[in-house]
């Protein structure tokens, strides 16, 4: 199975350059049935991982551009009256696919950004009373400027503990970003892009992640981090137990990447970062900017059971 998940990795590797551990970091928070957020400047990438994920597993596909003026039937859909019929038909939004690029979530009005809670977190849609599932898998992949740039609405907390992972990309190195000026362009290469993977065997591993053994040991370990996020004074406030869920599934994921039936302390370090980066902040860091140097230092300060 692991060898599906490395051509997945290599495939969009090859559109995606220089980013080996953001890829596998997307593809883990995928196989834990998670969501994903992408947080940098305008220009390196975000948009185009999304389209490469996408093809490389051969999912349905739909962006969504997220404007200010935005309404949230533009997201969910929207019924009807169709006079021949005497009765409302209702006609799905692009939220109905497997794979849905909320590109640029952040400059949408919190109206607009809830839209997609209850999609992300039942699978769900409710529109008119009446309740529609969404394919699967499905997979929410947001994208957003920092919050610094102008013309940007800040995610709420509970639209972030929405997103099991958040990562950044990067400038490319000096080498990747030759590669890309000598190369061809990105947008034609993912036209040509195939799948190396079917929805079906997604799904079974997906499954699959969730068996994978977690050792009392490592339940520890799990504990005593989002423990000591909630008692020491150098954290704004505490990891929720959804957040502890969120670290175990991720790890479980990565230790299935990794060609293992256990979940290792090194697993819970390799995610921990993308995981809690954008629920914890330090004392005095109301934006959250410096998630990944919280993360960072909670794994020093917690020792390994």
């Amino acid at each position: 199975m692991p060898s599906q998940i490395d051509a997945v990795a290599a495939a969009v590797g090859s559109i995606i350059l220089g980013k080996e551990r953001q890829i596998r970091l997307a593809l883990a928070c995928l196989l834990a049935r998670g969501h994903l957020l992408i947080e940098d400047i305008p220009g390196v990438g975000k948009t185009t991982l999304a389209h490469a994920l996408a093809a490389s597993l051969g999912l349905g596909f739909q962006r969504i551009q997220f404007t200010s003026d935005m309404l949230p039937a533009d997201i969910l859909g929207v019924s009807i009256y169709n006079r021949d019929t005497g009765s409302f038909q209702f006609h799905p939004g692009p939220v109905f696919t497997q794979v849905v690029l909320a590109d640029e979530v952040n400059r949408a009005t919190p109206k607009a950004q809830s839209a997609l809670l209850e999609a992300m977190e039942e699978q769900q849609v409710t529109i008119d009373g009446d309740t529609r599932r969404l394919p699967e898998p499905f997979f929410v992949i947001a994208t957003q400027n920092p919050s610094h740039l102008i013309g940007t609405f800040p995610l709420p907390e509970s639209q972030l503990d929405r997103f099991l992972m958040r990562i950044e990309l990067g400038y490319p190195d000096a080498e990747a970003e030759r590669a890309l000026l000598q190369g061809e362009d990105r947008r034609d290469l993912l036209a040509h892009l195939k799948p190396t993977m079917e929805a079906k065997a997604l799904l079974e591993l997906q499954r699959e992640a969730q068996g994978i053994y977690a050792s009392v040991a490592l339940l520890d370990y799990v504990q005593a981090l989002v423990g000591h996020t909630r008692q020491s004074t150098d954290f704004a406030h505490g990891l929720s137990p959804r957040a502890a869920l969120a670290v175990l599934h991720a790890a479980r994921a990565w230790a299935l990447m990794e060609d293992r039936r256990h979940v290792l302390p090194e697993d819970i370090q390799a995610v921990l970062p993308g995981v809690v980066g954008h629920r914890l902040a330090l004392v005095g860091d109301t934006h959250r900017v410096n998630g990944a140097n919280a993360a960072d230092q909670l794994i020093q300060q917690v020792p390994i059971p």
